[in-house]
This record gives structure tokens, sequence and C-alpha cells, in this order.
């Protein structure tokens, strides 16, 4: 996974979809020209969906450029055990 400027880059989590997608929606308008959504787990699925209602409905001009998937060992803080998480980046230009 490439390292790219972080301004440019939307880390999904528990927030309503539209939130990331009105976020993503505001750094194309400000000149960004490439945007990655990052998202692990259960989130996977909201990062899908926002990227969806961004390419079909908001923004036409943008395509999904790649999609790159990864599975990430996450230790529990309380307990110290391991687990397997997966993640995906969404990378969107415009």
């Amino acid at each position: 996974m490439d390292e790219q400027r972080n301004d440019s880059v939307v880390f999904v989590g528990k927030k309503p979809v539209m939130s990331y997608v009105l976020t993503c929606l505001t750094l194309f308008q400000n000149g960004t020209a490439d945007i990655t959504l990052k998202a692990r787990g259960r989130a996977i699925s909201r990062a899908v969906d926002a990227a969806q209602i961004l390419t079909k409905k908001l923004v036409p001009d943008v395509t999904v450029k790649s999609v790159e998937l990864a599975t990430e060992r996450v230790t529990n803080a309380e307990t110290g055990a391991t687990s397997n998480v997966s993640s995906m980046e969404i990378h969107l230009s415009k």
C-alpha cells in the first residue's frame, strides 16, 4: 500500500455513510484529484457504499482507480489476544 498525502485519505468508521461522501465531495471541490477511502472490519461495507454513491450518483467523472485488500493483525489492549482484521483501500480519482 503506497503512501499518499494524509489530507487525501479518508478513514471510514462508525459514522453514517453520507458523512464520508460529503468529506470526499469537499476534498474534490477543494482541488484534490485522488482520494483514498480506508476501512477495516465492519466499516468496509460503509466505504464501498460511499464509493458507489460518489461514482454512480453524485460525481460521474470520479472513477475507482484501484482497490486493495489486506489482512491486519490487531492486538486487543485488554486481553493481549491477537486477531486478523480485514482491511480495504479504495482509490478514487477525478
